[in-house]
């Protein structure tokens, strides 16, 4: 039940609230940081909020990058040259007339550090100066993207289908780690509304960027507690089909997806959780608290939809998980066979009373419901 009246919830005036350790908490399981932990544990302590934890962490990786000498990768390249290298490009060669000046166009790969992540990490770095941190972690950050430039890193922009196309090999493993810093800096960096046709409130750039840490960390702490060998199984971001039947031809194109944030099982018994990065409480019209009610339907299509399918899914539980500054909300319901629970982690708590508390809500999955016999 909710405590006192005074607590307060997530928002996006409260998210500077949040203590740095917790911070740094969920940017360990977010981005799989524990393997640098200790390096970085300073790094923690001396910041004052998000922005320069992100912008001090992704500059310290970028460092010990260029320490050890940034990756290179063959890269397609395109040149008239006097002599052959790689394949001949016929039509530009004839096109150009080229061999009446003594060269040929040819098409070849070349060894290059101008690899698409080391230039999205140029551009990050260059809007981690712009970002709300002291003088010198900006002046530091751009003096990183300096030394790319001068290394050969262009300045073009990449986007994330450009970085999807990346592959990440076992000994990629911190190139992969600052991406998903960059990633992060750029969250925190650029506005978050797409132009359109009306003009929207423009999110806190903190809270959209913790709504993708929250979501991120409490998957992978799922994912890096829960082992298979217990019998746990943890699947983040799955995709859920609706039971369909007489569908018109165009209906495909315009039905919503679903995809949910963490599904859970063990035991023949199945949870989905969905996380939200907003207060879990809202005000109605007489200023009384409920729940609210959109997310309440998300989840409970998730979990109806899939009932036909039987087995787990027939009484599949449902998790709103929600972050909350100094409040505890834990409250259930049984709506049409699914065991539906409304909770609240609280940020403001040790990090060992969070890990107790997302452990437990895995744990209550096999737990009788009140009322019933074990």
């Amino acid at each position: 039940m909710v405590n006192s009246a005074q607590e307060v919830l997530v928002e996006e005036k409260a998210v500077g609230q949040i203590p740095i350790r917790n911070l740094w908490f969920l940017l360990v399981y977010a981005w799989d940081l524990g393997a640098f932990a200790k390096a970085f544990a300073a790094t923690v302590e001396a910041s004052p909020d998000l922005p320069h934890l992100v912008v001090a962490l992704f500059t310290g990786i970028v460092e010990r990058r260029l320490r050890r000498n940034l990756s290179r990768h063959y890269v397609p390249r395109a040149e008239v040259l006097t002599r052959v290298r790689g394949r001949i490009d016929v039509f530009r060669t004839t096109i150009d007339r080229t061999l009446e000046r003594g060269e040929i166009a040819c098409r070849f790969e070349e060894l290059s550090i101008d690899t698409p992540r080391n230039r999205f990490v140029r551009h990050a770095l260059t809007q981690a100066s712009t970002l709300k941190v002291d003088r010198a972690l900006a002046a530091r950050s751009r003096s990183l993207a300096s030394h790319l430039a001068f290394a050969g890193v262009t300045g073009h922009r990449m986007t994330e289908r450009d970085l999807r196309r990346e592959s990440f090999a076992r000994h990629d493993a911190e190139d992969r780690l600052m991406i998903e810093l960059a990633r992060l800096v750029v969250v925190l960096a650029l506005p978050t509304q797409e132009t359109g046709s009306r003009l929207l409130p423009s999110p806190h750039r903190d809270d959209v960027a913790l709504r993708k840490i929250f979501e991120r960390a409490v998957g992978r702490f799922y994912a890096h507690h829960l082992r298979s060998s217990d019998g746990w199984s943890v699947r983040p971001g799955e995709w859920l089909d609706w039971p369909q039947q007489a569908a018109t031809p165009g209906l495909a194109a315009l039905l919503p997806r679903m995809q949910t944030d963490i599904v859970i099982e063990r035991s023949g018994r199945r949870l989905v959780i969905d996380t939200k990065f907003t207060g879990i409480l809202t005000s109605n019209a007489r200023g009384t608290d409920r729940l609210r009610s959109n997310y309440l339907y998300q989840l409970y299509a998730y979990l109806r939809s899939q009932a036909d399918r039987g087995g787990a899914h027939a009484q599949a539980d449902g998790l709103l998980l929600h972050p909350a500054l100094n409040l505890h909300l834990d409250e259930a319901v049984t709506i049409q066979g699914h065991r539906i629970r409304f909770s609240t982690l609280d940020l403001m708590a040790p990090t060992a009373v969070i890990e107790a508390r997302l452990l437990q809500l895995a744990n209550d999955l096999a737990a009788p419901e009140p009322g019933t016999i074990a």
